[in-house]
């Protein structure tokens, strides 16, 4: 089937990879349209030539079927309650909701069950993870222990606009950047988050009083499983942000580890997963190969549309978003400039 789609809010690149997506399937853009800052939209438009529109209104139509948005995060609530309105089905860059009063928002219009709402949140689509994932649901690790998951990013303060660095329009990086791996936990383990204790630290930017610059969350499975999760702004601006990221699975068997380490011969940086059992053969690990695509955020998102049963559902994002909103909600607070 053939959709007719628009883009409402266009605030950050994660929105370009739904734009080519759409194109690429033979779907039809109406028109791009952002209230406030114009740079990104208009970038957008002429890159992948489609119109750049002045009213919102005219995205809201019956004849447009799906919106996608990068919006400012806490205007996401008012778009997606819109789209219900206008019976648009709408797909977010993350995070969907950014404190309690948006949650409350967010299930209410998954409740009522008019349209899809789906959130790019790929890690539960990459194919080295869900060969990971295929891995310790055989017992490839034994029964799970913890989980550590290492989040870093690169900010470049002088390529962010003022809203990314407040706490009430962005959420701040807990709620901004940790809603990724709240959903890797509950994918990876197949069991809900019983608990959480946070700490967000800020050590840069006194300029901006209330953005943090790290945080770290840690949680307990309902079976018990415990997982560490951290994110920061610290990347250095000449790196990738994903060079440090890590993930670090203890099972009772063996370990799993999932990274990112740079090939000379290659010249570029290489994602791997190892899983390790124990001396031996083995005692450097085996690497993994990683599954072939047979979905992604975007394709998964319009299967829901089509009525199909999708992976990724409304209460994995009412999930997600929930957990992170109670860690940031119950953080200790650590700022140097205090």
């Amino acid at each position: 089937m053939s959709y007719r789609f628009a883009i409402i809010g266009c605030r950050h690149g994660h929105i370009q990879s739904f734009i080519k997506d759409m194109l690429d399937k033979g779907h039809t853009c109406a028109g791009i349209y952002d209230a406030e800052d114009w740079k990104l939209a208009r970038q957008y438009a002429e890159r992948f030539q489609i119109p750049l529109v002045e009213r919102m209104e005219e995205l809201l139509t019956p004849s447009v079927h799906i919106v996608g948005s990068s919006a400012v995060n806490n205007e996401k609530i008012d778009l997606i309650e819109a789209c219900e309105r206008g019976g648009q089905h709408i797909l977010l860059d993350k995070p969907a909701v950014t404190d309690r009063s948006g949650l409350r928002r967010l299930e209410a219009v998954a409740e009522r069950g008019k349209i899809q709402i789906g959130l790019m949140l790929p890690k539960r689509f990459w194919g080295l993870l869900t060969a990971l994932k295929r891995e310790i649901e055989a017992g490839a690790i034994g029964g799970l222990v913890h989980i550590y998951v290492s989040s870093p990013h690169k900010l470049v303060p002088t390529s962010r606009d003022a809203w990314h660095f407040s706490k009430e329009r962005n959420g701040g990086v807990l709620i901004d950047l940790l809603i990724h791996d709240m959903d890797l936990l509950r994918w990876l383990t197949g069991k809900e988050i019983a608990m959480t204790q946070s700490v967000m630290s800020k050590s840069i930017l006194p300029e901006y009083p209330d953005f943090y610059d790290a945080a770290s969350v840690q949680v307990v499975m309902e079976d018990g499983t415990s997982a560490q999760l951290y994110a920061d702004w610290h990347t250095p601006a000449n790196n990738k942000d994903g060079r440090f990221s890590r993930i670090v699975i203890t099972g009772t068997e063996g370990y799993a580890e999932y990274g990112v380490v740079y090939d000379a011969d290659e010249g570029k940086d290489k994602t791997y997963v190892r899983i390790t059992r124990g001396d031996g053969p083995d005692q450097y690990g085996t690497l993994l190969k990683p599954d072939a695509a047979i979905a992604s955020a975007v394709s998964d998102f319009l299967d829901r549309v089509e009525g199909k049963p999708g992976q990724f559902k409304h209460r994995d994002i009412i999930a997600a978003s929930r957990a992170t909103i109670e860690a940031d909600e119950q953080a200790i607070i650590r700022n140097r400039f205090a």
